[in-house]
């Protein structure tokens, strides 16, 4: 069925999905289950083509998504507190530098969390959370000793992968794609249109559903995400590029729901800053925080009991995951590692598909 309809999509163009039997499939499906969409829906969609996010970090550019996805914005955010620390001197995974990501993850996901939204509907303040002197208030905030208080930083007002993909792509002539695309939740609404072998997401619970309550990621968000007709919910999806003087260098991206954001970030941080190979830049232990609730997430064996009693005596409330997450794709060009790249170690092509995957792998033709 889904064979099929691709076909008539490769053959009629969008009109065969927006205009045709595809959509009367999906609306009836919709129907059924009780469900308000309606043609006028599919016949008035349109793609828009938004400028990406682009920043920099330690003399790298960065390119992500823009909103209505919050991935490009937050990662530069934090990339852009982090720069202020010595991260490589630090070392990956002491108690310095969880402390400093993890600060820098709250004070970004607030900002995620409730100043978002459609840019057709919400005036992004795209400007300010990627000025290099917002990052440094941020940094004067944190208290170099102690954990940060996520309920101190409640805004005004703001009171009541199995589902994602990501591909990394680069070509012979250095033409790299990164992509991540959804479902949401677990086969999404867990619908199949009859006949087309497509599925129906379950993307509104990426909206905010009521001030102050959590999602299914557990993600509290603001009025900035409120429903309305005709607009696109905020994502965490953040297919990025990463590149050095003009060329591609490190094309990266997962699926993870919320989580999505901080898989992405670590994979930088762990190349850049920490001399990571592309593939133990994807494979080494994951932490997360996303301001509410107010944890650090972190994988099995993520951290080492010395690091783990130096955090909770900072004040940090750990949650011990018993599982992994995310299942993040890369590609680093020009040698395995940048310490070899630095040195001159060829025009090579070095992907990597995350340890945590049960499916997916890294190919060269």
């Amino acid at each position: 069925d889904l064979a099929a309809s691709l076909d008539a999509i490769s053959e009629k163009g969008t009109d065969a999905f927006y205009k045709g039997a595809i959509a009367d499939a999906i609306i009836k499906a919709s129907g059924a289950k009780g469900g308000i969409l309606a043609k006028p829906d599919f016949e008035q969609y349109a793609v828009r083509e938004l400028k990406p996010v682009t920043c920099t970090y330690r003399g790298y550019e960065i390119t992500s998504s823009p909103p209505p996805s919050s991935g490009g914005i937050i990662i530069c955010e934090i990339l852009n507190v982090l720069e202020g620390y010595p991260l490589s001197y630090l070392g990956a995974g002491s108690a310095e530098t969880v402390h400093v990501m993890v600060e820098a993850m709250r004070y970004a996901y607030v900002d995620r969390n409730s100043a978002l939204g459609d840019p057709d509907f919400v005036d992004n303040p795209v400007s300010k959370l990627l000025d290099k002197a917002y990052a440094k208030d941020i940094r004067d905030k944190i208290d170099p000793f102690r954990a940060g208080v996520s309920q101190d930083l409640m805004p005004k007002g703001f009171g009541e992968s199995k589902e994602t993909t990501h591909y990394s792509i680069i070509d012979d002539a250095g033409n790299a794609v990164a992509v991540t695309y959804t479902l949401n939740g677990s086969f999404g609404a867990g619908v199949v249109a009859d006949g087309t072998g497509i599925l129906l997401n379950n993307e509104m619970d990426d909206f905010t559903q009521k001030p102050g309550v959590p999602n299914l990621y557990g993600l509290v968000q603001g009025e900035a995400n409120a429903i309305q007709p005709k607009k696109t919910p905020l994502s965490s999806m953040s297919p990025t590029v990463v590149a050095k003087d003009g060329k591609p260098f490190m094309v990266i991206g997962s699926p993870g729901g919320s989580r999505i954001i901080t898989i992405t970030l670590e994979a930088i941080v762990n190349v850049i800053d920490h001399g990571m190979n592309i593939q133990e830049a994807i494979d080494a232990p994951r932490i997360h925080h996303q301001w509410l609730p107010d944890k650090v997430y972190v994988e099995p064996f993520g951290l080492s009991p010395d690091t783990e009693k130096l955090l909770a005596g900072m004040g940090y409330h750990l949650d011990l995951a018993d599982q992994t997450w995310g299942q993040a794709a890369g590609i680093l060009v020009g040698g395995k590692s940048l310490a070899e790249i630095e040195k001159g170690g060829g025009a090579r092509y070095n992907g990597a598909i995350d340890s945590r995957a049960a499916s997916g792998e890294a190919l060269g033709y």
